[in-house]
């Protein structure tokens, strides 16, 4: 349930939950999901309801065994905001991410409503990063939730981007991530999208990542933008 990962972001997963359901646009060619399924047929025990939602009690404190400091995101495979996870198994993990506190641990939802509502219930600490996912301009709200949140780190996931983002705030956000779909059916990401955004925060002085242009064949389009890669990340790491 954790491993190295190919994220061009992190070092590690961890998931104490798995699965999840489509929510909006950017879901529509889910990563996860296929992922899951093939690790399903492949006989993995934690898979074994493939995409459907699953709480992994075992798997809670694996962090706490790991001695040497990792950047970990939280729950690839899932949505720890997702509404049929529990608040109580919601505060364990944070307890864990409190407790390991020589890792960073990155958390992306796209249920930024849920987050916003919790949040007074969570206990944050400086190693903890909460991310939203906006893949459009239809979906910038998020980013009103995150940014009422007590994180200490706060960035944004602009992945799948599907359509322009030409209303972007950045106002206490502290890392932006850029990234086009992959994978079968990807739909296209134009380069003035990205270009835009790179520029705006530039302006706003905000750590741009681009990950990715995507497609069918991502390692084939890269991680070029304007004859270069970016990979500027947020100042503090790590709690000390």
């Amino acid at each position: 349930m954790a491993q190295q990962s190919t994220i061009e972001w992190t070092g590690s997963t961890w998931n104490p939950v798995t699965g999840c359901n489509k929510i909006s646009p950017g879901c529509k060619h889910c990563y996860a999901e296929r992922m899951a399924k093939r690790l399903k047929a492949m006989g993995s025990p934690n898979y074994a309801d493939g995409f459907k939602l699953t709480m992994h009690e075992h798997v809670l404190e694996l962090p706490l065994s790991w001695n040497k400091p990792q950047t970990i995101f939280v729950n690839s495979m899932s949505d720890l905001f997702h509404k049929n996870v529990p608040l109580e198994f919601i505060k364990k993990v944070f307890d864990v991410m409190n407790r390991a506190h020589w890792h960073t641990f990155q958390v992306l939802t796209k249920r930024s409503e849920r987050l916003f509502q919790l949040d007074k219930h969570l206990k944050w600490a400086p190693n903890i990063w909460m991310g939203v996912s906006v893949e459009n301009e239809n979906y910038i709200k998020r980013i009103d939730h995150l940014c009422c949140t007590n994180a200490y780190i706060k960035f944004l996931s602009l992945e799948p981007l599907i359509g322009p983002i030409n209303t972007l705030k950045l106002k206490n956000i502290d890392w932006v991530i850029v990234g086009g779909e992959s994978g079968p059916g990807a739909r296209p990401m134009l380069e003035e999208w990205v270009v835009d955004i790179k520029d705006e925060c530039k302006y706003q002085n905000v750590p741009f990542f681009f990950k990715q242009w995507g497609g069918v064949n991502k390692k084939k389009a890269g991680r070029v933008l304007q004859g270069r890669t970016w990979d500027e990340m947020p100042e503090f790491k790590r709690a000390v």
